[in-house]
């Protein structure tokens, strides 16, 4: 592996920015943004990541090649939350199983645009069907959690009479049909953003969205900075709550983010992926939700304990993701490319 790789990323200025953040909470600074101005920043990069995507997609258009990428994308939100599950039950109860394997079935999108600023700094391109890609894998994992609460109905019922809830009716395990995921899911407010930017970057006029780079090009690199600042903030908050967990639930937080980093990286070997589209197939795969799919959960699963897939994925896999897996994922694909 080259080590120069790990550096530039390290001492790339919004991975900096993120130790800030992290520095900040430690010794207790009163470093703070406004509550508005984080959800604004998250909404910000979404838009410039789709209008970036969408015109990439135009570009490039649609082709066989996208059309695969994309199946393999959806192919690995249905088999890391399988696979997942099964690991987590040596642990955990039905519910709590269930809502970290969709968890880590799902996506960041802070992590997806981490990794294309990285790819950015080393001037290697990726197409604009990733975002597509992204987009996509935001729902199944939730749905394959839910099925799984049903398949197990007798244990989760069980579990929900002894924290002293209602247990949930056939076709509603978790509190929500499956319909209803779908519908919350492309309804949530980032995806809904993520795929109106995409989907305006690709149908409107080259020269029009082109004027649109000032704000989706020059102010990315910056706000991207603040959001990590932030999340450094965040984090260290949430590491509190991991002390219950104990050490599985730490080492699975590293541990399965390499295993699907290999899932990612054995597909983009398959389907002879470029080196860029490869690093952010990779990524999506080896990410995990800590926005979307928590705020789901809270609805169709609220037996599951947030205090424990949240931490999880935010203070542990995150971090990981953003400082050493990425440059850890671009050396191996360039060694099997």
């Amino acid at each position: 592996m080259n080590p120069e790789i790990i550096l530039v990323n390290l001492l790339s200025p919004p991975v900096l920015f993120y130790f800030v953040g992290i520095a900040a909470a430690l010794f207790k600074s009163d470093l703070q943004f406004p509550q508005p101005l984080p959800k604004l920043f998250s909404l910000y990069l979404l838009f410039a990541i789709g209008i970036k995507g969408g015109l990439s997609l135009a570009e490039s258009g649609i082709t066989f090649s996208v059309l695969y990428t994309l199946l393999a994308a959806l192919a690995l939100s249905v088999i890391v939350p399988m696979y997942t599950f099964f690991i987590l039950r040596l642990r955990f109860g039905i519910f709590n199983s269930a809502a970290v394997a969709a968890t880590y079935g799902s996506i960041s999108a802070v992590t997806f645009i981490t990794a294309g600023s990285f790819l950015d700094s080393q001037e290697i391109p990726y197409g604009g069907h990733l975002v597509t890609a992204m987009a996509l894998m935001e729902a199944p994992a939730i749905i394959i959690a839910v099925v799984f609460v049903g398949l197990f109905h007798k244990q989760a019922d069980k579990e929900s009479r002894q924290m002293g809830l209602a247990a949930p009716a056939a076709g509603e395990r978790g509190g929500h049909g499956i319909m209803e995921i779908i519908k919350d899911a492309l309804l949530n407010g980032s995806v809904f953003l993520l795929l109106s930017s995409l989907l305006i970057g690709f149908i409107a006029d080259e020269k029009a969205v082109h004027k649109l780079e000032p704000f989706t090009h020059e102010m990315f690199y910056g706000v991207l900075c603040f959001f990590l600042l932030d999340m450094g903030l965040v984090s260290v908050e949430r590491l509190g709550a991991l002390r219950q967990a104990g050490k599985f639930a730490v080492s699975f937080s590293v541990v399965v983010p390499l295993l699907n980093a290999s899932l990612g990286i054995g597909l983009s070997v398959l389907l002879g992926l470029q080196i860029g589209d490869a690093l952010m197939l990779t990524v999506l795969a080896a990410s995990a939700s800590y926005i979307a799919v928590p705020a789901a959960l809270r609805l169709v699963m609220p037996q599951a304990d947030a205090g424990l897939y949240v931490p999880m994925s935010l203070a542990l896999t995150f971090p990981f993701n953003i400082v050493i897996g990425i440059p850890i994922y671009y050396n191996a694909l360039l060694a099997v490319l």
